[in-house]
């Protein structure tokens, strides 16, 4: 992958203009952007001295790598498989690095139909925020074709500070959903610690403190505690996605006949915020449902 080649974007939300601008500062030829939100694709491309397009198989065919960023399997199913426009119009020999948390099912369906129309499809699943996206320090989980992975090391190393590849398709969303479900349980599980102590009456920074130094210790009580006393949610990671992974984890520990109560009740939490129309706030909001006096 020499930077001769043009890249693409679909979906640039925080994380994928936050690659975009990060590739672009590389080096790259941000060829062509596209999103929904065509303003939003607008400003971007204008900042980045690309286009905007309106069409998926414009955007296959302005660049030799396509990375898509979008919310959810059915926003992945509409830009591969939809009807009159989808990107895999013309797509051969065309590279697709798939970058959402996803279901594993959805990204074997495309790896499958990209073999079809001779192009190649590549996860890589992100553990990052968006501070990471935008300074080339993504951790990546990677699975398709190991030597289509090889090809576009050279640029999947800008964007990233470490990585893994992990196997055949599907296999690294697989370990972004136990990413995921691991983080949301323990999220959920110091909103618990903390609104017990506060009931309790104790200080919260002592408790925090004692918390880092026992085996109540987690990335999460470095990343989210402050944020749950304090009440700044302000999103890296939101609630809505909270819910949507844990989710992903619950269907996968379905197919294979386990229960996993733990995430079942992270889960029954999240989708409780969503419900509450707090699904825009960042994860560690979770707090709100555990607080006195914060929402029931």
């Amino acid at each position: 992958m020499s930077k001769k080649q043009s890249i693409a974007f679909v979906g640039v939300g925080r994380m994928g203009a936050n690659m975009a601008r990060r590739l672009h500062d590389c080096g790259f030829t941000v060829a062509s952007v596209f999103d929904v939100n065509r303003e939003a694709a607008a400003s971007l491309a204008a900042e980045l001295g690309s286009q905007a397009l309106e069409s998926l198989a414009d955007v296959t065919a302005s660049a030799d790598v396509i990375f898509t960023v979008v919310t959810n399997d059915d926003a992945m199913r509409a830009i591969f498989f939809g009807s009159g426009d989808n990107l895999l119009t013309a797509a051969s020999d065309k590279i697709f690095i798939n970058c959402a948390t996803l279901s594993p099912g959805i990204h074997r369906e495309v790896f499958t139909a990209a073999e079809k129309a001779g192009a190649h499809s590549l996860e890589a699943c992100m553990a990052s925020s968006i501070s990471h996206a935008r300074e080339g320090k993504l951790y990546l989980m990677l699975a398709g074709d190991e030597s289509i992975y090889n090809q576009v090391l050279p640029l999947v190393e800008q964007i990233s500070v470490n990585r893994r590849f992990i196997g055949g398709p599907g296999r690294a969303a697989e370990v972004k959903a136990l990413v995921n479900m691991v983080m949301n349980i323990n999220t959920a599980g110091l909103a618990e610690g903390l609104g017990l102590a506060q009931a309790l009456g104790h200080d919260l920074d002592m408790i925090r403190e004692v918390f880092s130094q026992t085996g109540a210790n987690s990335r999460v009580l470095e990343t989210d505690s402050a944020d749950m006393v304090a009440r700044e949610h302000d999103c890296w990671f939101s609630a809505d996605h909270a819910a949507k992974d844990s989710g992903i984890a619950s269907g996968l520990a379905a197919e294979q006949g386990l229960h996993l109560p733990l995430n079942a009740a992270t889960e029954a939490q999240y989708q409780k915020m969503v419900a509450l129309g707090l699904g825009g706030l960042d994860k560690s909001g979770i707090a709100e449902l555990t607080f006195k006096g914060r929402h029931a």
